[in-house]
């Protein structure tokens, strides 16, 4: 796999190595145990698989590269490189500004921008719309444009599915970026709807069927179809894409749900017949979502005490993460290591209220030792997973130092299979 050039301080000295390590031993990515790092009274159980993907690390690359080669232009983002705020601060305070916010809201007019600014496409890729708009000013798209290839892969199957017409229903989040460039895309040669959740595709259900009105459909999707969606015609032959970065399990679900709605419906009674009314898609979902989702699924078969999952509260990837975690124990999701207050205080984000609150004794008292489940998302720099890390080994000052246990390490002590 390519080695992309990203500043150093996105990487961790105890992180980054034994990443390498496993990766090394099992290139094929076939080993989801997780990595044992234990410091005695404190010891964490890292996911197989976290952290800065294939997509993020060329986008961080080609944006640093954009700052180098331009150090006398005005450089400018789209809106957020990728959802972590350690990210966007450092690339902010070297002088990229965003033009648009991560729901569209425009932040700077285009009218201020000239052929001559450098202008970055984050990796969420962009609007037809906003390329347009760019192209009309005489703004480079081509040159630094950071656009994931697994994006790039939604809007190749949507486009197949409008040549075979067949409407695209996307499972995403509406205002998301990546969600409002895959319709961009998906319109121009399909009729396209977007579901939130299951909830939605069994609403979606009663129109297919015909139980629901195109007069109801319109006003309960209201800002989630393309222009001259009509649900009486536009849902008789469907295939479901989704951002990538929603959870599988459910993309999964929900594709699976819709096929047999239809079938029931249209009398199918043969699979040959299935195509008639339902595509045969592919998941769609980008291989470091799935890695990292099914690496948190075996993560969470070993016995801990609590889960710290850190990333931009805006990232879609990583809060899957922490739903998969919730189920199993307590989880405390967590931007950097300075929302761990002390021993007995976490600041944390809740994924319910959207709002940050302070939870107290979140390390078992008078019990040693302590296990922590520890990932992040795919947008997560290294440097913030040990941060997180290094602040929790501090509370306790008979810890093992961190050279002897990564001595350890590279012993070969890398999981505790009795620990499952």
């Amino acid at each position: 796999m390519k080695a992309f050039a990203i500043p150093d301080y996105y990487r961790s000295s105890i992180i980054t190595p034994v990443k390498a390590f496993r990766q090394k031993q099992d290139n094929l990515k076939r080993d989801f145990k997780p990595t044992l790092l234990d410091f005695g009274p404190v010891r964490f159980w890292l996911a197989r698989h976290f952290g800065f993907c294939y997509g993020v690390e060329n986008a961080v690359e080609i944006a640093y590269r954009a700052i180098e080669e331009n150090p006398h232009k005005r450089l400018f983002l789209l809106s957020q490189m990728i959802h972590n705020p350690d990210v966007n601060a450092d690339l902010q305070s070297r002088g990229v500004r965003f033009i648009l916010d991560t729901e569209g809201k425009q932040l700077i007019p285009w009218s201020q921008l000239t052929a001559d600014d450098v202008v970055i496409i984050s990796a969420y890729g962009t609007t037809l719309e906003t390329e347009r708009q760019l192209a009309s000013i005489g703004v480079d798209l081509k040159r630094y444009d950071t656009t994931c290839p697994f994006v790039v892969k939604v809007w190749n199957k949507s486009a197949q599915l409008g040549q075979k017409s067949y409407t695209v229903v996307v499972h995403g989040k509406p205002l998301h970026e990546e969600t409002r460039a895959i319709v961009s895309h998906s319109q121009e040669r399909a009729p396209t709807v977007i579901i939130k959740d299951m909830a939605q595709a069994k609403r979606l259900a009663l129109y297919i069927t015909g139980a629901g009105s195109a007069s109801q459909f319109l006003v309960e999707f209201d800002g989630q179809y393309s222009v001259g969606f009509d649900p009486e015609r536009d849902l008789q032959r469907i295939g479901v894409v989704n951002q990538t970065t929603m959870l599988a399990s459910e993309t999964q679900g929900i594709a699976d749900y819709l096929k047999q709605v239809l079938i029931d419906h249209y009398g199918l009674e043969h699979p040959s017949q299935f195509e008639q009314h339902f595509a045969n898609t592919r998941d769609t979902l980008c291989y470091a979502t799935n890695d990292n989702q099914d690496a948190v699924h075996t993560l969470l078969t070993y016995q801990a005490d609590l889960a710290i999952v850190t990333g931009g509260y805006n990232s879609m990837n990583t809060a899957h993460l922490v739903e998969l975690c919730q189920q199993k124990l307590p989880t405390y999701y967590i931007n950097s290591a300075q929302q761990i207050l002390s021993d007995s205080l976490i600041q944390h984000f809740d994924l319910h209220t959207r709002e940050e609150k302070i939870t107290p004794d979140f390390l078992p008292a008078h019990q040693q030792p302590i296990t922590v489940l520890l990932t992040c998302g795919s947008s997560c720099p290294d440097s913030v997973v040990e941060g997180a890390l290094l602040k929790i080994i501090s509370f306790f000052p008979h810890a093992h130092r961190v050279d002897q246990v990564m001595k350890t390490f590279y012993g070969g002590v890398l999981v505790d299979d009795s620990g499952s």
